[in-house]
């Protein structure tokens, strides 16, 4: 490629950078203040597309009205945060962090039928900005004059949002906030209305950063989780809560899509490699890269020991299920199909709950005694599944033989990914899962030739013996009941309280002789194999594969089932699978608008059983 070549494809990356920093921005500055994890952020950034695009249809025929229309647009999903704020989130502050991001997912699901019934479901193209229509010639290369506002927007945001920050009272209050919210509280700052400011200005940039976004970017229905991920990397690899840095996070992220698209193909080792393929991965190459380098980010700080251990939670301590009553569970499920014979969705459905409580309960594993919060454990999940079918359609191997295979794989996946991991914790951890889990995804949807591609793999029928009635829910029952098994058996043993011990104070764990690393890193390898488990028995229900199963929906629909269970309780992802996978069937059969239903219906949970529905059900026992 010539070096105009290069250099338009360098600005092209430079404004994508600069709409996603203005996101960023907004996203970093709300965890910064209120310590919410905000899944709902990318909604609001697609609410500001979808509101440019009828804003500037109704005004945006001239200039003044086109950039009014930006503002009033970006000022109304301010708005619409604070409200989200004042109504929702903060009735959410007393709970656990995992609940705070389970409720603000279940408003993604909310907002996203909300568009769906005010916008429809077509993409909408919004109307160019007046004046800037045309392009200016580069080298000989023509180059859109709106992207060169929009890169010279960003440095103009980022030195008004610094100015905002260290030159007015209400900025010294938010930098205090940051760094320590309790003493701010005692010298009788008012919390609430900070927490409120700050979340609406946070909005404020996600709607702005959507509105800009208007003429280069349709709005549909998809682009909220889409810009969250990009989004989530830019803050992590700035660093929780640094603005500058996620602006220094965004010109590099931007930087080196920008590189890889326009290099050509290269030899390497007498093959040929296309750079350009790596763009889906490479923002999440580089936010592994750097996470695993400096752990807190580029301009982030490092957590302070005295401070954690001085707010050490109180250990837990796991309530456990009566081996009777789980011996009288499996007798009932394995007399199921036999009871409802006239009905055999029934059991299909009920398949798939076992399968789904295999997902969540080798999660919760990580999450609840490990301690350690996971955003791509889907990972696991695909890569049995591929690996039951690549056993099938490349080795030939049975049906049996590869569904025993599938743990091996998921579990060598996640001895890998779980080997950088266990060296971090709390957001960072979780990020860096996410991070190993969309590179697999990656890998999954580009290799046309081994995986399918986007196309995945189909014909993963299983075994003859078990075509007909009942036999395949009874061996997925069976392969259920032992990595339940397996799992409590693990959370029972030695090993279980030294994983518990990690979990609740490292520094004391490591002080009796506790190797963290080593148990953190082995719980990884246990729970990515009978997660692997669980989607071989995926693939072999539903005849196919394809990278959806990697998907961070996927894992985002476990985080749902493990919270809505509960943490504390061991039977706790079993309910929250059951209840998850029948309201999700049930819901999306019985309800036109079916993402907000179930939103609803999340939502409700949250706010009434923050220790979720085994803590609900144990204070009424």
């Amino acid at each position: 490629m010539t070096f105009a070549g290069f250099l338009v494809q360098l600005l092209n990356g430079l404004a994508s950078a600069s709409a996603l920093f203005f996101v960023a921005a907004g996203l970093s500055l709300i965890f910064g203040v209120t310590r919410i994890v905000n899944f709902a952020h990318g909604s609001f950034y697609m609410l500001g597309v979808y509101l440019a695009y009828s804003a500037t249809q109704a005004w945006g025929a001239s200039i003044g009205g086109y950039w009014l229309s930006v503002v009033v647009v970006a000022l109304g999903v301010a708005a619409l945060g604070a409200l989200t704020e004042v109504l929702v989130l903060r009735r959410t502050y007393r709970s656990p962090m995992l609940f705070q991001l389970l409720a603000t997912f279940a408003l993604v699901l909310i907002v996203r039928d909300v568009t769906l019934w005010l916008w429809g479901p077509q993409d909408l193209l919004g109307r160019r900005a007046p004046g800037l229509e045309g392009a200016v010639t580069l080298l000989g290369r023509r180059f859109p004059t709106y992207d060169l506002v929009l890169i010279a927007l960003g440095p103009v945001v980022l030195g008004s949002l610094w100015w905002l920050l260290h030159r007015t009272r209400w900025g010294t209050l938010i930098r205090a906030a940051t760094q320590d919210r309790e003493m701010l509280a005692a010298l009788g700052v008012n919390q609430a209305w900070l927490f409120t400011s700050a979340f609406a200005l946070g909005c404020f940039l996600a709607g702005l950063g959507g509105a800009l976004q208007g003429p280069r970017v349709p709005a549909n229905l998809a682009l909220d989780l889409e810009v969250l991920a990009s989004v989530f990397v830019v803050v992590v690899v700035g660093g929780l809560g640094s603005i500058p840095g996620a602006f220094l996070a965004a010109l590099l992220i931007g930087t080196v899509k920008a590189l890889l698209t326009a290099m050509g193909q290269v030899e390497i080792a007498g093959m040929m490699f296309t750079p350009s393929r790596l763009t889906l991965a490479a923002e999440f190459v580089v936010m592994a890269a750097v996470l695993i380098v400096r752990p807190w980010g580029l301009m982030g700080r490092a957590p302070s020991a005295t401070r954690e251990a001085a707010t050490l939670p109180a250990p837990r301590r796991e309530r456990t299920l009566s081996p009777l009553w789980g011996l009288a569970a499996l007798a009932v499920l394995a007399l199921f199909p036999l009871v409802t014979a006239q009905a055999p969705y029934a059991t299909i459905l009920l398949t798939e709950i076992l399968i789904a409580i295999l997902f969540a309960a080798s999660l919760h594993f990580l999450m609840g005694p490990a301690g350690m919060d996971s955003f791509g454990h889907a990972a696991y999940f695909g890569l049995g599944a591929y690996g039951a079918a690549l056993a099938v359609k490349g080795l030939a191997l049975p049906m049996e033989a590869a569904l025993a295979f599938a743990p091996w794989v998921a579990a060598a996946a996640a001895a890998v990914f779980g080997w950088f991991c266990v060296r971090l914790s709390g957001v960072y951890l979780a990020m860096l899962t996410l991070a190993f889990a969309q590179l697999a995804w990656a890998v999954v949807y580009q290799w046309d030739d081994v995986t399918g591609g986007s196309n995945g793999l189909v014909g993963l029928w299983p075994a003859d013996w078990l075509s007909s009635g009942p036999a395949f829910y009874w061996l997925t029952l069976a392969c259920c009941a032992l990595g339940l098994v397996i799992l409590w058996r693990a959370v029972a043993a030695p090993f279980g309280f030294a994983l518990r011990a990690a979990r609740d104070s490292a520094v004391r764990a490591e002080a009796i002789g506790i190797h963290v690393p080593r148990v953190q890193w082995l719980a990884f390898v246990l729970a990515g194999a009978v997660c692997g488990l669980g989607g071989a028995l995926f693939a072999f229900s539903k005849g196919s594969i394809s990278p959806e199963a990697l998907s961070i929906p996927r894992s985002v629909d476990g985080l749902v089932m493990v919270l809505l269970g509960g943490l504390q309780s061991l039977a706790g992802p079993l309910l929250g699978a059951a209840t998850f996978t029948w309201l999700h069937d049930t819901v999306a059969r019985t309800a036109e608008y079916w993402h907000a239903a179930l939103g609803v219906i999340i939502l409700a949970l949250v706010l009434l059983a923050p220790q979720g529905m085994a803590g609900l059900l144990g204070r009424r026992t």
